[in-house]
Protein backbone atom coordinates (compact mmCIF):
# COMPACT_ATOMS: atom_id res chain seq x y z
CA UNK A 1 0.00 0.00 0.00
CA UNK A 2 1.20 3.53 -0.86
CA UNK A 3 -0.30 6.70 0.63
CA UNK A 4 0.03 10.22 -0.81
CA UNK A 5 -1.24 13.49 0.68
CA UNK A 6 -1.60 16.75 -1.24
CA UNK A 7 -2.41 20.11 0.34
CA UNK A 8 -2.07 23.78 -0.49
CA UNK A 9 -1.11 24.99 2.99
CA UNK A 10 -1.10 28.75 2.24
CA UNK A 11 2.34 29.11 3.87
CA UNK A 12 0.87 27.52 7.01
CA UNK A 13 -1.61 30.37 7.45
CA UNK A 14 -4.94 29.20 8.84
CA UNK A 15 -8.36 30.77 8.52
CA UNK A 16 -7.69 32.37 11.92
CA UNK A 17 -4.85 34.38 10.38
CA UNK A 18 -2.19 32.49 12.37
CA UNK A 19 0.77 30.90 10.57
CA UNK A 20 1.49 27.58 12.27
CA UNK A 21 3.38 24.82 10.47
CA UNK A 22 3.20 22.59 13.55
CA UNK A 23 -0.59 22.69 13.20
CA UNK A 24 -0.23 21.70 9.55
CA UNK A 25 1.89 18.70 10.59
CA UNK A 26 -0.66 17.65 13.22
CA UNK A 27 -3.48 17.70 10.67
CA UNK A 28 -1.47 15.62 8.19
CA UNK A 29 -0.60 13.03 10.84
CA UNK A 30 -4.25 12.83 11.90
CA UNK A 31 -5.16 11.79 8.35
CA UNK A 32 -3.24 8.52 8.80
CA UNK A 33 -0.08 7.11 7.31
CA UNK A 34 1.54 9.20 4.58
CA UNK A 35 4.40 7.89 2.45
CA UNK A 36 4.61 11.01 0.29
CA UNK A 37 3.41 14.50 1.28
CA UNK A 38 2.97 17.12 -1.44
CA UNK A 39 2.60 20.72 -0.26
CA UNK A 40 1.96 23.88 -2.24
CA UNK A 41 2.71 27.51 -1.26
CA UNK A 42 5.97 27.17 0.65
CA UNK A 43 8.19 30.18 1.35
CA UNK A 44 11.89 30.43 2.15
CA UNK A 45 13.52 33.57 3.54
CA UNK A 46 10.74 35.85 2.33
CA UNK A 47 10.51 38.90 4.61
CA UNK A 48 6.80 39.36 3.86
CA UNK A 49 5.70 35.73 4.29
CA UNK A 50 5.96 33.96 7.66
CA UNK A 51 8.44 36.49 8.99
CA UNK A 52 11.16 35.41 6.58
CA UNK A 53 11.32 31.84 7.93
CA UNK A 54 12.80 28.97 5.96
CA UNK A 55 9.63 26.89 5.84
CA UNK A 56 11.38 24.00 4.12
CA UNK A 57 13.78 23.64 7.04
CA UNK A 58 10.90 23.90 9.52
CA UNK A 59 8.89 21.22 7.75
CA UNK A 60 11.93 18.94 7.53
CA UNK A 61 12.17 19.13 11.32
CA UNK A 62 8.46 18.46 11.74
CA UNK A 63 8.63 15.42 9.44
CA UNK A 64 11.75 13.70 10.64
CA UNK A 65 12.57 10.63 8.55
CA UNK A 66 11.27 12.19 5.33
CA UNK A 67 13.50 13.35 2.50
CA UNK A 68 12.58 16.80 1.19
CA UNK A 69 12.58 17.99 -2.42
CA UNK A 70 11.81 21.69 -2.78
CA UNK A 71 10.77 23.10 -6.12
CA UNK A 72 11.31 26.82 -6.30
CA UNK A 73 9.18 28.58 -8.89
CA UNK A 74 10.69 31.88 -7.74
CA UNK A 75 14.34 32.46 -6.80
CA UNK A 76 15.07 36.04 -5.83
CA UNK A 77 17.73 38.07 -4.06
CA UNK A 78 18.68 37.17 -0.52
CA UNK A 79 17.90 33.51 -1.21
CA UNK A 80 14.21 34.39 -1.22
CA UNK A 81 12.31 31.46 -2.72
CA UNK A 82 8.73 30.36 -3.24
CA UNK A 83 7.25 27.14 -4.56
CA UNK A 84 6.22 23.60 -3.70
CA UNK A 85 7.60 20.89 -1.44
CA UNK A 86 7.57 17.10 -1.68
CA UNK A 87 8.41 15.03 1.41
CA UNK A 88 8.94 11.27 1.11
CA UNK A 89 9.67 8.57 3.63
CA UNK A 90 10.10 6.21 0.66
CA UNK A 91 13.50 6.18 -1.05
CA UNK A 92 13.73 8.85 -3.76
CA UNK A 93 15.53 7.42 -6.79
CA UNK A 94 15.70 10.72 -8.66
CA UNK A 95 13.90 14.05 -8.75
CA UNK A 96 13.23 16.84 -11.23
CA UNK A 97 12.20 20.50 -11.00
CA UNK A 98 10.12 21.49 -14.02
CA UNK A 99 9.54 25.18 -14.69
CA UNK A 100 6.16 25.49 -16.41
CA UNK A 101 5.26 27.87 -19.26
CA UNK A 102 4.90 31.53 -18.37
CA UNK A 103 3.42 33.19 -21.47
CA UNK A 104 3.44 36.94 -21.92
CA UNK A 105 0.05 38.36 -20.96
CA UNK A 106 -0.36 42.00 -20.08
CA UNK A 107 -2.98 43.56 -17.89
CA UNK A 108 -3.24 40.80 -15.29
CA UNK A 109 -1.15 39.45 -12.43
CA UNK A 110 0.71 36.20 -13.03
CA UNK A 111 3.83 34.48 -11.78
CA UNK A 112 6.23 31.70 -12.71
CA UNK A 113 4.96 28.22 -11.81
CA UNK A 114 6.69 24.86 -11.47
CA UNK A 115 6.17 21.14 -10.82
CA UNK A 116 8.23 18.74 -8.71
CA UNK A 117 8.67 15.20 -10.01
CA UNK A 118 10.12 12.48 -7.78
CA UNK A 119 10.56 8.79 -8.56
CA UNK A 120 9.93 6.94 -5.30
CA UNK A 121 10.65 3.30 -4.59
CA UNK A 122 7.46 1.63 -3.37
CA UNK A 123 6.93 -2.01 -2.39
CA UNK A 124 5.26 -2.40 -5.79
CA UNK A 125 8.16 -0.82 -7.68
CA UNK A 126 9.16 2.68 -8.78
CA UNK A 127 6.38 5.29 -9.00
CA UNK A 128 6.52 8.86 -10.24
CA UNK A 129 4.85 11.46 -8.04
CA UNK A 130 4.44 15.01 -9.33
CA UNK A 131 2.97 18.01 -7.56
CA UNK A 132 2.22 21.46 -8.88
CA UNK A 133 0.33 24.71 -8.33
CA UNK A 134 -0.99 26.26 -11.53
CA UNK A 135 -1.63 29.93 -12.25
CA UNK A 136 -4.70 31.42 -10.58
CA UNK A 137 -5.36 34.57 -12.61
CA UNK A 138 -4.94 33.34 -16.19
CA UNK A 139 -6.79 30.53 -17.98
CA UNK A 140 -4.30 30.87 -20.86
CA UNK A 141 -1.43 30.21 -18.48
CA UNK A 142 -3.20 27.21 -16.98
CA UNK A 143 -3.79 25.77 -20.45
CA UNK A 144 -0.13 26.18 -21.37
CA UNK A 145 0.97 24.66 -18.08
CA UNK A 146 -1.37 21.68 -18.47
CA UNK A 147 -0.03 21.21 -21.98
CA UNK A 148 3.52 21.06 -20.64
CA UNK A 149 2.59 18.55 -17.92
CA UNK A 150 1.02 16.33 -20.55
CA UNK A 151 4.09 16.70 -22.80
CA UNK A 152 6.29 15.60 -19.91
CA UNK A 153 4.13 12.52 -19.41
CA UNK A 154 4.32 11.63 -23.11
CA UNK A 155 8.09 12.14 -23.07
CA UNK A 156 8.61 9.87 -20.07
CA UNK A 157 6.35 7.17 -21.54
CA UNK A 158 8.26 7.28 -24.84
CA UNK A 159 11.62 7.01 -23.08
CA UNK A 160 10.38 4.07 -21.03
CA UNK A 161 9.30 2.31 -24.24
CA UNK A 162 12.67 3.03 -25.89
CA UNK A 163 15.25 3.08 -23.08
CA UNK A 164 18.58 4.77 -23.65
CA UNK A 165 21.71 2.68 -23.88
CA UNK A 166 23.32 2.36 -20.44
CA UNK A 167 26.51 4.28 -19.84
CA UNK A 168 28.71 5.44 -17.04
CA UNK A 169 27.65 8.10 -14.51
CA UNK A 170 25.85 10.46 -15.13
CA UNK A 171 24.50 8.27 -17.95
CA UNK A 172 23.74 5.44 -15.54
CA UNK A 173 20.09 4.45 -16.04
CA UNK A 174 17.77 5.24 -13.13
CA UNK A 175 14.11 4.11 -13.11
CA UNK A 176 11.62 6.67 -14.40
CA UNK A 177 8.38 4.82 -15.14
CA UNK A 178 5.36 6.16 -16.99
CA UNK A 179 3.29 5.24 -13.91
CA UNK A 180 2.27 8.60 -12.46
CA UNK A 181 0.43 10.28 -9.61
CA UNK A 182 0.06 13.99 -10.42
CA UNK A 183 -1.49 16.10 -7.68
CA UNK A 184 -1.82 19.62 -6.38
CA UNK A 185 -3.75 22.85 -6.65
CA UNK A 186 -4.66 23.18 -10.34
CA UNK A 187 -6.75 26.33 -9.89
CA UNK A 188 -9.50 24.99 -12.12
CA UNK A 189 -13.07 23.87 -11.51
CA UNK A 190 -14.61 20.56 -12.63
CA UNK A 191 -16.68 22.33 -15.30
CA UNK A 192 -13.77 24.38 -16.72
CA UNK A 193 -12.36 23.73 -20.17
CA UNK A 194 -8.93 23.31 -18.55
CA UNK A 195 -10.31 20.43 -16.46
CA UNK A 196 -11.14 18.61 -19.69
CA UNK A 197 -7.69 19.46 -21.08
CA UNK A 198 -6.00 17.91 -18.06
CA UNK A 199 -8.14 14.81 -17.72
CA UNK A 200 -7.73 13.29 -21.16
CA UNK A 201 -6.06 9.95 -21.80
CA UNK A 202 -3.79 8.83 -20.31
CA UNK A 203 -4.73 10.83 -17.18
CA UNK A 204 -7.89 10.23 -15.15
CA UNK A 205 -9.40 12.07 -12.18
CA UNK A 206 -9.02 9.87 -9.11
CA UNK A 207 -12.22 11.23 -7.57
CA UNK A 208 -14.30 10.37 -10.64
CA UNK A 209 -12.78 6.89 -10.81
CA UNK A 210 -14.01 6.12 -7.32
CA UNK A 211 -17.20 8.15 -7.10
CA UNK A 212 -18.31 8.58 -10.74
CA UNK A 213 -21.13 11.17 -10.75
CA UNK A 214 -20.73 12.28 -7.13
CA UNK A 215 -19.68 15.96 -7.00
CA UNK A 216 -16.11 16.74 -6.05
CA UNK A 217 -15.59 17.77 -2.44
CA UNK A 218 -15.10 21.44 -1.64
CA UNK A 219 -11.31 21.58 -1.32
CA UNK A 220 -11.16 25.39 -1.28
CA UNK A 221 -13.21 28.08 0.44
CA UNK A 222 -15.05 25.87 2.91
CA UNK A 223 -13.90 27.87 5.92
CA UNK A 224 -12.36 31.01 4.39
CA UNK A 225 -15.21 33.10 2.98
CA UNK A 226 -13.11 36.27 2.86
CA UNK A 227 -10.82 35.10 0.05
CA UNK A 228 -13.47 32.75 -1.32
CA UNK A 229 -16.92 34.39 -1.02
CA UNK A 230 -18.35 31.72 -3.38
CA UNK A 231 -17.89 29.14 -0.64
CA UNK A 232 -16.63 25.59 -0.97
CA UNK A 233 -15.50 24.43 -4.42
CA UNK A 234 -12.86 22.09 -5.85
CA UNK A 235 -9.45 23.14 -7.16
CA UNK A 236 -7.32 20.22 -5.91
CA UNK A 237 -7.07 16.86 -7.68
CA UNK A 238 -5.20 13.61 -8.17
CA UNK A 239 -4.50 12.75 -11.83
CA UNK A 240 -3.47 9.14 -12.45
CA UNK A 241 -2.24 6.97 -15.29
CA UNK A 242 -4.40 3.88 -15.98
CA UNK A 243 -2.15 1.38 -14.20
CA UNK A 244 -2.17 3.52 -11.05
CA UNK A 245 -5.90 4.28 -11.31
CA UNK A 246 -6.66 0.56 -11.09
CA UNK A 247 -4.97 0.48 -7.69
CA UNK A 248 -7.02 3.16 -5.90
CA UNK A 249 -8.20 1.88 -2.53
CA UNK A 250 -9.49 5.19 -1.16
CA UNK A 251 -9.42 8.94 -1.72
CA UNK A 252 -10.71 11.30 0.92
CA UNK A 253 -10.65 14.96 1.86
CA UNK A 254 -10.44 16.37 5.37
CA UNK A 255 -13.31 18.86 5.25
CA UNK A 256 -13.07 19.84 8.91
CA UNK A 257 -9.69 21.48 9.25
CA UNK A 258 -9.38 25.25 8.86
CA UNK A 259 -5.57 25.25 9.08
CA UNK A 260 -5.44 26.58 5.50
CA UNK A 261 -7.85 28.00 2.95
CA UNK A 262 -7.61 24.61 1.20
CA UNK A 263 -8.41 21.12 2.45
CA UNK A 264 -5.94 18.21 2.39
CA UNK A 265 -6.57 15.15 0.20
CA UNK A 266 -5.22 11.65 0.93
CA UNK A 267 -4.91 8.92 -1.70
CA UNK A 268 -4.34 5.25 -0.83
CA UNK A 269 -3.07 2.82 -3.49
CA UNK A 270 -3.25 -0.94 -3.12
CA UNK A 271 -0.43 -3.16 -4.29
CA UNK A 272 -0.89 -4.14 -7.96
CA UNK A 273 -2.67 -7.41 -8.67
CA UNK A 274 -0.21 -10.12 -9.74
Amino acid sequence: MTTIVTWNIQNGKGCDGVTDLARIARVIRALGEADVICLQEIARNDPVIAGGADQVAELEKLFEGYEAVFGGALHRGGNRQYGNLLLSRLPILQAFNHLLPHPAQGGIKHMQRQAIEAVVQTAAGPLRVMTTHLEYYSAAHRSAQIGRLRELQAEVAANEASPAKPGTSPYDPVPRPASLVLCGDFNLLPDDAQYRELFRSPLSDGWKILFENQPHPGTTGLHDRVQWPMGGHCRDYFALTPDVARRIASLEADLDTDASDHQPLRLVLDAPTP
